[in-house]
């Protein structure tokens, strides 16, 4: 019978924790157990993980470095659209996001063109498949903003629905689900999503402003300060680790190498990545893949190719031994690495 390359890192896992168990207790692998609560959509959690960096419903109208995901609904989804119909429009979108075939004119000309990142089919498919079916979140301003904006269009992304309140967004969520338990992965989830979008919003706002070069500064003094304020703010331990470091301080450990090695193995069969878990009587670690994009290529990917010559130049300057380039769209450069309480929910 062939083994599960999953369940091998499993039992490399437990291995690693009975070493590790003299210091701090043994950790337990434990599986992401799935959602089964139709609010609970498999595409809500795929939406937070891959969209809400620069698509956030919390983020303010002016403090943003993309609309937000319900303004996207209200521009593709009309009465007369199919879920099939809006599924083809998302897929056709991701993967090849240009100017010329934008239905958000407004919003090219305030964040630019969405970078090209390419996700799995399947992610996509299950994402519009929610964002169709469900009410999603809004920022309170959203909707007197979009009613403005497109006088006479009040309603537009209504949809079908089966009463499921499609189109509309909702701004707060239900009584029910704002009382539901995190589960352990929900918080790890959350810690590494929100310290990626301060980082995100950060490093996109120097290249827009000063260009790339600009982000390399900033990289270089304040992305590891930004990360251990997220830290405190959470009560954790986060960390972004690589096996091809730019920060030496960003150096995975034996463990956390082996980790990158699945989510390699995993982004590589263009399958969604699930978070790993190991856990013992205390607290929790946490693991997920870092993966990259068409920004992340300006500082990341190929020398000469993606890398243009100032911002090569300036890499070498900051970074003598940088080991950070040579990538591709879609690869694993690093994970989240974080450690928390059990009583941190």
């Amino acid at each position: 019978m062939k083994t599960s390359p999953y369940i091998l890192l499993i039992f490399l896992a437990l291995f690693q924790s009975c070493n590790d168990s003299k210091r701090e207790g043994a950790y337990t692998a434990r599986s992401v157990e799935k959602p089964q609560n139709k609010q609970d959509h498999t595409g809500k959690k795929l939406m937070e993980t891959n969209c809400y960096v620069c698509h956030s419903p919390t983020a303010s109208h002016d403090d943003r470095i993309g609309p937000p995901m319900i303004a996207i609904k209200r521009h593709y989804i009309d009465s007369n659209t199919t879920k099939e119909e809006f599924i083809a429009s998302m897929q056709a979108w991701i993967k090849n996001p240009n100017e010329a075939d934008a239905k958000m004119t407004g919003a090219v000309r305030r964040f630019g063109v969405m970078p090209k990142t390419p996700y799995p089919e399947a992610t996509i498919e299950k994402i519009a498949e929610y964002m169709y079916d469900f009410e999603i979140d809004q920022p309170d301003w959203f909707e007197d903003h979009f009613n403005e904006m497109n006088p006479g269009v009040r309603g537009k992304g209504m949809g079908k629905g089966r009463g499921q309140g499609k189109g509309m967004g909702m701004r707060h969520q239900s009584n029910q689900n704002q009382q539901q338990v995190k589960s352990y992965e929900d918080i790890g989830l959350e810690y590494a999503m929100s310290t990626k979008a301060i980082l995100g919003k950060n490093l996109m706002g120097q290249i827009q402003k000063n260009g790339t070069e600009a982000a390399v500064d900033f990289c270089n003094i304040k992305a590891m300060h930004l990360t251990d304020s997220m830290a405190t703010v959470h009560n954790a331990t986060i960390k972004r680790v690589t096996d091809k470091p730019r920060n030496i301080n960003n150096q995975a450990n034996n463990e956390e190498l082996e980790y990158i090695e699945h989510f390699k193995s995993v982004v590589a069969r263009n399958k969604e990545p699930e978070a790993i878990l190991l856990e013992n009587e205390s607290d929790v670690r946490f693991y997920y893949p870092i993966t990259t994009n068409a920004m992340c290529l300006q500082c990341h990917g190929k020398p000469e190719t993606d890398i243009t010559p100032k911002t090569l130049l300036t890499l070498r300057e900051r970074y003598p031994n940088d080991l950070a380039t040579g990538y591709g769209l879609n690869q694993v450069r690093g994970i989240w690495s974080i450690k928390f309480d059990k009583d941190n929910e």
